[in-house]
């Protein structure tokens, strides 16, 4: 087996077809059939099925494919490395964000890593839910990650960088805006702009109204931080979100809450990781991590 079959294979599973495989690879299209006739008579399998929509892969080929997936993954990281020392860092960085987490933080310290390393491409992953981040981390294809708590032990290596106030949201001229810091419990008769029940965002808020033996309305759920920011300033209802999450412009609507709510900011960096995942750990470092500057009330 070689890589490059590793690589054939993917694209076909990728794009449906061995002839739209071949575009995407840039090679003549009887290359691809033979290097996968070739793979299948060597592992004495078929990897992928015939279909009236195209080629679909077969049980054994969706489990070769996750682990042709690694060996790519780890060919290029392994390449990249080599190449590093002269700055010209080549590859594939995987991200993966929590929900709300590194909102401001990222952008900041991801341009400082394009200009290190400007043939670096970067991927990132915004808001997984728990189930989608573990698969992403168990398959070895994710290099890096912001996390609220540290990751599994021996998966990767966690760092601390600062800990993310939560703020509520509210509309425009609600009245709880006179006040410099919400208490919880005043919100309990509000309508809440709540999460994805698979999040993690939700998981935490879910915990925090019932160690407070709160349990108010919901009035809608949305899968990104961002939107529930921009519904809770229109006045649709209060969103509990991460102070970096609340986009420029509404700032003025947001307000820390009372008994504080935090959570940290966990970088989760694979062990040996190449010089663009610790550059990047660097950057993040070097950036602010919310707290609130308001008196406690």
């Amino acid at each position: 087996m070689s890589l490059r079959q590793f690589e054939y294979v993917l694209a076909v599973a990728e794009t449906g077809s061995v002839t739209a495989a071949a575009e995407a690879l840039h090679v003549a299209q009887p290359s691809v059939s033979q290097q996968i006739r070739g793979l299948e008579r060597e592992l004495g399998v078929q990897l992928f099925s015939r279909t009236p929509s195209g080629l679909v892969p077969t049980v054994v080929g969706r489990a070769f494919l996750r682990d042709a997936e690694v060996a790519v993954r780890a060919a290029r990281r392994a390449r990249a490395t080599a190449r590093a020392g002269a700055d010209e860092l080549v590859g594939e960085l995987l991200i993966a964000a929590q929900m709300g987490l590194g909102t401001r933080q990222l952008p900041g310290a991801l341009g400082a890593l394009r200009k290190k390393f400007p043939r670096l491409e970067v991927t990132v992953f915004e808001e997984p839910n728990p189930a989608e981040l573990e698969q992403l981390a168990r398959r070895g294809v994710l290099d890096f990650a912001l996390l609220a708590s540290p990751c599994e032990e021996g998966l990767y290596e966690g760092h601390h960088l600062g800990d993310e106030e939560f703020v509520v949201v509210l509309g425009a001229g609600h009245r709880l805006l006179a006040a410099d810091r919400v208490e919880l419990r005043e919100l309990e008769r509000e309508q809440w702009i709540r999460f994805d029940h698979d999040s993690a965002l939700d998981a935490m808020v879910t915990d925090l109204l019932r160690d407070n033996g709160m349990s108010p309305t919901t009035v809608a759920r949305v899968s990104q931080a961002a939107t529930a920011v921009r519904w809770a300033a229109a006045g649709l209802g209060v969103a509990l979100v991460p102070a970096s999450a609340v986009s420029d412009g509404c700032e003025h609507l947001m307000r820390p809450v009372y008994p504080l709510v935090s959570q940290p900011v966990v970088a989760a960096v694979r062990p040996g990781a190449g010089p663009a995942e610790m550059a990047l750990l660097e950057f993040l470092r070097r950036e602010s991590w919310y707290r609130s500057v308001l008196p406690a009330a």
